[in-house]
């Protein structure tokens, strides 16, 4: 069994203070009785109320407020196959995690603002496949293609700069791993989208960009910086920074934008190259871009849906307050034998 609003069943710990209220309102009525009345006469007094009808009632209270917030948490089951089929193209994300992406140009740095427009554009994708490559000095696949955007954004938010062994940045890389990701006999529907700073300090990224071209890659860049740039902090365990980065001659390094190199890269392959911005408007317009590109249907996939079954503790719980309301307290007028007019 699931539950789609499983935080509802929280709610159920007020079950026990609800019965131990009950428990005690019971108590306090007789203490009140007996305060009243005397023992000898409380027999004759309450004769017409019924103990055991009134413990039923309780029970009833009690199981229209359980019924009741299990209705509320919504469970489901009896999971059914349905069949969807998509429309759109083959979208990966190569996302920058060198270290000059700590640079702080932008807030609150170049990585996290990387992250914000990859979850940008996620929350605008339409049927289409997404991957996530991560590179610095060499580039992995993190995330293959998939149609849960779901799991992509975990992706996302796992990348950080030093899980790949080899620090510097290679645009190459980059490019290379993900035009192996795609598939390798289509010419086509196939997108890259680079979010970097544009730096690269390993060359060779004007034969890769021909040998994605020739792949049918189409790759659109993404600028994270600014052209004027920052020194690369470097933190310690608490996030203060106690230094920043230098060259081998110790002067401090200044991590820049490089929007010329990013933009030759994107018209090479009849990409497009975009400045990230606080906005996020250029992600609406890189998408707009990518939605007028020829489309193909993807593999059609089996989901599993469970199937909402509140009505039946809904039911339950409305008929445990209608017997509540029915019922009463009263015993039933016992039979004397006596009839009038007799």
């Amino acid at each position: 069994m699931h539950f789609a609003r499983s935080e509802y069943l929280s709610l159920l710990w007020a079950i026990p203070i609800l019965c131990l209220f009950l428990i005690w309102s019971f108590r306090a009525r007789r203490k009140r009785l007996s305060r009243l009345i005397s023992p000898q006469l409380s027999p004759q007094l309450i004769q017409e109320f019924s103990r055991p009808k009134a413990i039923v009632k309780a029970f009833l209270v009690l199981g229209f407020f359980t019924f009741g917030i299990l209705a509320l948490a919504r469970p489901q089951w009896g999971a059914r196959l349905e069949t969807v089929r998509r429309q759109g193209v083959d979208i990966i994300a190569a996302l920058d995690t060198s270290y000059s992406m700590y640079a702080e140009d932008v807030a609150p740095n170049r990585l996290a603002n990387a992250k914000i427009q990859i979850h940008a554009l996620l929350q605008r994708l339409e049927g289409d496949r997404i991957g996530l490559v991560d590179f610095a000095g060499t580039a992995e696949v993190l995330c293959p293609l998939t149609l849960d955007y779901g799991a992509a954004a975990l992706f996302v938010d796992a990348a950080s700069p030093g899980i790949l062994p080899d620090p510097g940045t290679s645009l190459a890389a980059a490019i290379k791993t993900a035009t192996s990701a795609f598939i390798a006999k289509e010419r086509k529907y196939k997108v890259l989208i680079l979010f970097t700073d544009g730096e690269d300090l390993q060359g060779q990224v004007d034969r890769a960009a021909e040998s994605a071209k020739e792949a049918g890659v189409i790759i659109y860049t993404v600028g994270i910086g600014t052209p004027l740039g920052k020194p690369v902090p470097i933190r310690d365990g608490k996030g203060d920074i106690v230094e920043y980065r230098k060259d081998p001659e110790g002067q401090v390094v200044v991590s820049r934008l490089d929007e010329r190199s990013l933009a030759e890269i994107a018209a090479k392959t009849g990409g497009r190259y975009f400045k990230a911005t606080a906005s996020e408007s250029e992600m609406e317009a890189l998408y707009d871009d990518i939605s007028g590109l020829e489309k193909k249907e993807l593999e059609s996939q089996l989901f599993q849906n469970y199937e909402d079954q509140f009505q039946y503790p809904l039911a339950v719980a409305i008929l445990c307050l209608i017997a509540d309301i029915m019922l009463s307290e009263r015993r039933k007028p016992r039979e004397t034998g006596y009839f009038p007019g007799r």
